[in-house]
């Protein structure tokens, strides 16, 4: 049975529809990428799956527990880390852990062991004995984590859990969440494509409250026009009009900033590599690389969040 359900969610701000009639399920194991632009009800959407913020409509249930109607129940099988952290600035982090778990019921040497614990996963013990207000963004947002995770919850939900961190800080969350999946499922709302490749199993995206997207990373890079496309770097680039010609060629498109660079997009269902390698076979274009593109994320981001929710709104 699915670990989260999301059904028919709704929620309004005045005469704005922040979430329209959203629908998802999330299973365990998974690492959900919540996508969208700034303003797509990513934030919204995560306070009403973890009781902060009552819908207009819907429901949802946690673990076969319904978030309105038996709330302690379903927020006890959840971590949260909502969007900038809040937390008492007077507190050290280590008395803040310490509030936190004897909130979550723990006590004496459990309680203990599990604030070391999470202090040494997020290396926190530089500034355990520091207050949060005195903490650089990417502590507190480390501080953070270590909240939502210190009673080892079977569903973790995170509001944009990589804001504010260095590309060390990133790469070591990003492996902890990894490693959390294991035994949790995850929620990752981030309007940060890289994280879709780099953690999640799932990618869901929003825009202006309505679902565009449901599928594997992998399925959404198929989406984009760039996914099979074929980048030649020659030492002197050759007529377009000749790449125009190779079978199952869409468009040509030559890079503003380095001229040499082509990149040949491919029509629908069309496999390119093969007639670029014949091509290059038989014509004495000099070349320093080919390759074939998975995708591109950022391209197939805009034209779901921006072009076809345009669409829908005009229909």
């Amino acid at each position: 049975n699915p670990m989260i359900q999301v059904q028919n969610l709704q929620k309004k701000f005045g005469h704005v529809n922040a979430v329209k009639d959203l629908s998802f399920t999330v299973q365990a194991g998974e690492v959900l990428g919540f996508l969208g632009p700034n303003g797509a009800g990513k934030t919204t959407t995560m306070r009403m799956i973890t009781g902060f913020l009552r819908p207009d409509g819907g429901r949802v249930r946690i673990f076969d527990h319904d978030i309105q109607s038996q709330p302690l129940t379903a927020k006890a099988m959840l971590g949260y880390l909502p969007e900038g952290a809040p937390a008492y600035g007077d507190m050290t982090v280590w008395t803040f852990l310490d509030f936190i778990a004897r909130m979550r019921g723990f006590h004496r040497a459990e309680k203990k062991r599990r604030i070391e614990r999470v202090i040494g996963l997020l290396e926190l013990a530089s500034v355990a004995h520091r207050p949060l207000e005195q903490l650089s963004k990417g502590f507190k947002r480390r501080a953070g984590l270590a909240q939502a995770i210190i009673h080892q919850p079977p569903a973790l939900i995170l509001d944009e859990p990589t804001d504010g961190l260095d590309p060390n800080q990133k790469h070591q969350v990003r492996q902890l969440i990894r490693s959390l999946a294991e035994d949790s499922l995850v929620i990752v709302s981030t309007h940060i494509l890289e994280e879709v490749t780099a953690v999640c199993s799932r990618a869901l995206i929003i825009a202006r409250g309505q679902m565009v997207f449901d599928g594997t990373p992998a399925e959404l890079m198929r989406r984009s026009r760039y996914h099979g496309a074929v980048t030649v770097v020659f030492k002197r680039p050759p007529a377009q009009t000749d790449l125009h010609s190779l079978p199952g060629v869409a468009r040509v498109e030559p890079d503003a900033r380095q001229p040499e660079r082509v990149t040949l997009l491919p029509e629908p269902g069309a496999i390119l590599y093969a007639s670029v390698q014949s091509w290059l076979l038989e014509n004495p274009a000099e070349v320093v690389e080919v390759s074939v593109e998975p995708g591109r994320l950022d391209e197939v981001f805009r034209r779901l969040t921006i072009q076809e929710t345009l669409a829908t709104s005009s229909d």
